[in-house]
């Protein structure tokens, strides 16, 4: 029956008759499936936008430093100092299994201090200085320009004398065209090897375009920083929670510096694996609200087409009676309605996902130079749209059922005797 041409000439022959009833039913459907599309590209570029800005550093990451003790403990008073020390890192590591990298950081010239002068030749400026070890790439990626390389194990061991500077570093020390690997700068008058310029992008933190890299060892010799650690940047496993290795974090590091383990203050920390976690949470929750929007529209729309067919066989009354007294049977009066319903379901479903798609793709050429907020390539997956498709057939389905059942029960001679 599907594949009859007179099932089809029956079918734009009943939805022709009333074009404007049938265009303005259609248009409820079309619009709650480009709600649906809509929403759901939305929510999936705002997913796509965090990840892009977040994509350089660790998901399930976080940042410990230490500041002032609130709560006098074990004979200490209130107000003492913390310092974290290289100690730490190994007391971590043999008490918190689901820590995955952990990387002890210094620097000169952030957090408000000032940032050391680096020559070269006649030209100098104000640079921050990070001692690093080479495993932060592992949490926070430092892109480095073909040629160069960030700072190695063999540059931790032996204390070497080099350093990974920035774009602006290497635009404002050296020439147009001149290549800083193998040059020397000065830093607080050492002269430093360069083996590195690192690309500047955009979600990095507090780092910048300037900012210059060399071995946490050498950092330690050359402002004498002994066994100090400024702050420590993490990572934990991707199935763990980050939430509880935050709070594991703190109470070993209180246990190793004698701090009260109610003392919020003494520790701080930024977890970015927390923010990243609400920042999917959000996603999650507007792409349910796009589909429950989305299946309520749909839903409606598919009604109003519900309500279209029992007026067509209201009005078609005479026409099934003459077909039922020729022959026809039940089934295939059913069927045909719900063919019709399905049909018209499913057209409107197809209009309404080229519309949502051309809007999208409107709105990612729009914002696809965008990078000061947080919103890339809207898109929704193929399974959610296959999803819809299937959820408007079988609406269509069970909607013309009601139509299609009271078609079947007119009697084809009442139906003869109807004027």
């Amino acid at each position: 029956m599907l594949f009859r041409r007179d099932t089809w000439t029956e079918i734009f022959s009943s939805i022709t008759k009333n074009k404007a009833r049938t265009t303005i039913t259609v248009i409820g459907v079309l619009w709650g499936i480009f709600i649906y599309i809509t929403l759901s590209g939305a929510a999936k570029g705002l997913d796509n936008g965090f990840e892009r800005q977040f994509k350089r550093v660790a998901m399930n990451s976080m940042f410990v430093w230490t500041q002032q003790t609130s709560v006098p403990y074990k004979g200490y008073k209130t107000g003492r100092s913390i310092q974290l020390k290289l100690k730490d890192i190994s007391k971590l590591k043999q008490q918190v299994a689901e820590i995955q990298y952990i990387a002890p950081r210094n620097a000169k010239g952030v957090f408000g201090g000032e940032s050391p002068i680096i020559n070269r030749g006649l030209r100098h400026g104000n640079y921050n200085v990070y001692g690093d070890f080479p495993v932060v790439v592992k949490i926070a990626t430092k892109d480095i320009y073909d040629g160069g390389r960030f700072i190695n194990e063999a540059d931790i061991t032996e204390s070497r004398k080099v350093c990974v500077i920035g774009e602006r570093t290497q635009n404002e020390l050296f020439l147009k065209k001149e290549n800083p690997i193998g040059k020397f700068i000065s830093i607080d008058k050492i002269f430093f090897q360069v083996v590195g310029v690192h690309k500047f992008q955009q979600g990095g933190g507090f780092e910048d375009d300037g900012d210059i890299y060399i071995p946490f060892t050498t950092f330690r010799k050359l402002y004498n920083a002994g066994d100090n650690v400024g702050w420590l940047a993490i990572a934990a496993y991707n199935n763990v929670d980050v939430m509880e290795v935050e709070k594991k974090v703190k109470n070993v590091l209180k246990e190793q510096h004698n701090i009260a383990p109610d003392d919020d203050r003494a520790i701080g920390s930024f977890n970015l694996g927390e923010i990243f976690n609400k920042v999917q949470g959000f996603s999650k929750g507007l792409t349910l609200l796009s589909m429950i929007v989305g299946i309520a529209t749909i839903l409606a729309g598919v009604i109003g087409i519900g309500n279209i067919l029992l007026i067509s066989v209201r009005e078609r009354t005479k026409e099934l009676g003459i077909r039922r007294a020729l022959g026809a049977t039940p089934g295939e009066v059913r069927g045909q309605i719900i063919i019709e319903s399905v049909f018209l379901t499913l057209i409107s479903g197809i209009f309404g996902i080229i519309l949502g798609a051309l809007v999208l793709a409107g709105v990612n050429e729009g914002t696809k130079d965008v990078t000061d907020f947080p919103y890339t390539n809207p898109t929704v997956p193929i399974p959610f749209i296959l999803g819809a498709l299937l959820i408007m057939i079988v609406m269509g389905t069970l909607i013309g059922l009601i139509p299609a059942q009271r078609a079947v029960s007119i009697k084809p001679i009442d139906a003869l005797r109807e004027e």
